[in-house]
């Protein structure tokens, strides 16, 4: 009995893990006034009629601190490339020189900041959410096994160490949205 409560908390575990690491993903494509190639992950393409991530059609590197270079492979997808950005309406707009498209990111206003601030709150209570609703899985396993002969104590002290790694993933939520707030918080 007791391998059956230990694979529904490495299950939950490995489940929250996941959660923290999508919320990671989130985070990095919310702008903190640097230019990171990630920002344009979501953005897709039309690539001669199929949807295609920017990052599979074109190089996109740093320039400086608030400059992104997107050169295509190929000179005519300049124009969708530039539509998709526009589409993606993600604050910036894009520059076309006909070789390559700069991203010029604007300095940061005290109001953008706080939206993104609170963007990120969103994304870290949706993480949140998703750690709870894990929990909750894991505890209804646990009572499924007490029904079928699992002792109460056992039952209870799963439960409670459940508990203990659900606080621990919500913990690493507030940490890792402490430090997005104060990365995009610094001026």
């Amino acid at each position: 009995m007791t391998e059956d409560i230990s694979s529904i908390i490495a299950s939950a575990e490995d489940h929250m893990k996941r959660a923290i690491g999508h919320l990671e993903t989130e985070l990095t494509k919310i702008r903190a006034g640097k230019a990171n190639p990630q920002m344009l992950d979501g953005i897709v393409v039309d690539y001669y009629g199929s949807p295609m991530p920017i990052s599979q059609v074109a190089n996109i590197n740093v320039m400086d601190a608030r400059t992104l270079s997107i050169q295509p492979w190929e000179k005519n997808m300049l124009q969708p490339i530039e539509r998709a950005i526009i589409a993606a309406n993600i604050g910036i707009t894009p520059q076309n020189d006909g070789a390559l498209i700069r991203l010029f990111l604007p300095p940061l206003t005290e109001e953008r900041r706080k939206e993104l601030v609170k963007k990120c709150q969103g994304e870290g209570e949706h993480s949140k959410v998703a750690i709870r609703n894990i929990r909750r899985d894991a505890i209804e396993h646990i009572k499924k096994l007490q029904k079928n002969g699992l002792s109460e104590d056992v039952a209870k002290e799963a439960e409670g160490n459940v508990q203990q790694v659900t606080d621990k993933f919500i913990a690493a939520v507030e940490k890792h949205l402490a430090s997005k707030e104060k990365e995009i918080m610094a001026v």
